[in-house]
């Protein structure tokens, strides 16, 4: 069944995945958007933690883990977001649904491969300042939207050295349009001023990653995993439209002048990322570990050079999850086989706006619930978290995640015997 299914869902995922908004953050300005993967549901759910693979999920971030598996994995994910965004004086929600990754790996005995498609970064967000009227000015309306963002299709081969030691190599080509408008409106002037930049982004970025598991004596098993991205540029090609406009008595906007203005092209920077973890555990019962992933965002720029009040430091991030499994073999009792997972995470974002900096923590928790009689299982998680300050100007985020993964298993490339 899981080989008619993959061909319609990726054509079907292949073309929302352009046009899906999947962030309402005002920080998706800055950069190259929000950066949208966080690993799958079951990762997300242990507070982001990748540490751990087995033979029937498919681990994306780290391709050492694509020789583990034992049978053809196709994995698809999905995000409910809603967020409360807060000023020191005023607050507004936001709800979004998104797409995460679509995914397949294929174990090809001690090799394996996986191949997929995925938002990496998005941009949204629609913000409106209202400067009141005093004695010597008029008052004064600002408008500000963008949309768009990065897709990444990527392909990687694992391969298993030894039956504890794996190593895998990645490559992802990244590509998309970022789109940002700006209004300014005066009281008393019957034209208003836009700006609109458009950026279309293109690149290729890499990822290496090792994998070992060994057994610590007969009921434990130790876990390290480590991967490492190396700098990468994307090329951003740039142009800018200034106007005076005005809107009808329908609503409808009115261009009066527009003007394409030079802008130059910039070489974006997706910086260098070092993750490394550990974790020990019982196989098919319990795991529990911790992951710190280092990178250099410092390197990190904007798509245009006229934005003056951001900058950015090296991010750091840290994570501890793991799960529970009451009685994997059970026939009986089904609540007993579902897998319970939680996890905290907390991130120097590394973005740093008017001197202060964004940071990121929250909560997590899960399940796996397994579908009977197969391997297949579906897998929920939930995300508490807040993001930046009320203070220096900014806006803080309270945002809960909701996320839905289905991992779907079988077996392929099956010799046939006819007797």
């Amino acid at each position: 069944m899981i080989k008619k299914l993959i061909i319609p869902v990726f054509l079907f995922l292949n073309s929302i995945s352009f046009a899906q908004q999947g962030t309402s953050s005002p920080y998706s300005f800055y950069g190259i958007g929000d950066v949208k993967f966080k690993g799958t549901a079951e990762n997300r759910a242990m507070g982001g933690l990748t540490i751990y693979s087995d033979s029937i999920h498919l681990n994306i971030q780290n391709p050492a883990t694509y020789s583990i598996l034992k049978l053809t994995t196709f994995s698809l994910g999905g995000t409910y977001l809603t967020s409360n965004l807060s000023t020191s004086n005023q607050s507004e929600k936001a709800r979004r649904t998104a797409v995460d990754y679509l995914a397949v790996g294929l174990p090809l005995g001690k090799f394996g491969v996986g191949f997929g498609l995925m938002p990496y970064s998005s941009v949204g967000y629609n913000i409106q300042s209202n400067i009141a009227a005093t004695a010597n000015n008029p008052q004064e309306i600002k408008q500000y939207s963008g949309t768009g963002g990065i897709n990444k299709v990527f392909f990687g081969v694992g391969y298993a050295l030894t039956k504890k030691l794996s190593f895998g190599i990645d490559y992802s080509y990244n590509f998309g349009k970022i789109q940002t408008y700006s209004f300014r409106f005066i009281e008393g002037i019957q034209y208003g001023t836009r700006e609109k930049n458009l950026s279309d982004i293109t690149g290729g970025t890499l990822t290496a990653g090792v994998n070992f598991n060994t057994p610590i004596n007969k009921k434990l098993n130790g876990f390290v995993s480590l991967t490492y991205s190396p700098d990468s540029k994307l090329s951003s090609l740039n142009s800018r439209n200034i106007a005076t406009i005005q809107y009808s008595s329908s609503g409808a906007e009115i261009i009066v002048e527009p003007l394409d203005v030079n802008v130059a092209n910039t070489n974006l920077t997706i910086p260098s990322k070092l993750a490394i973890g550990f974790g020990v555990g019982q196989n098919k019962k319990w795991m529990l570990g911790t992951e710190i992933t280092y990178q250099k965002s410092s390197n990190m720029g904007n798509r245009f050079n006229d934005i003056n009040n951001v900058n950015y430091e090296n991010s750091t991030r840290f994570a501890i999850g793991g799960f529970y499994i009451p009685n994997y073999n059970t026939f009986s009792k089904y609540y007993e086989k579902i897998i319970y997972r939680g996890g905290l995470r907390y991130e120097n974002t590394g973005l740093i706006i008017n001197n202060t900096s964004v940071k990121d923590y929250a909560v997590t928790a899960g399940l796996g619930l397994p579908l009977m009689g197969v391997f297949s299982n579906i897998n929920i998680g939930l995300e508490y978290g807040q993001r930046g300050t009320t203070s220096a100007n900014l806006v803080q985020e309270n945002y809960t995640n909701i996320s839905i993964g289905f991992s779907l298993n079988d077996k392929w490339f099956q010799k046939r015997r006819y007797y």
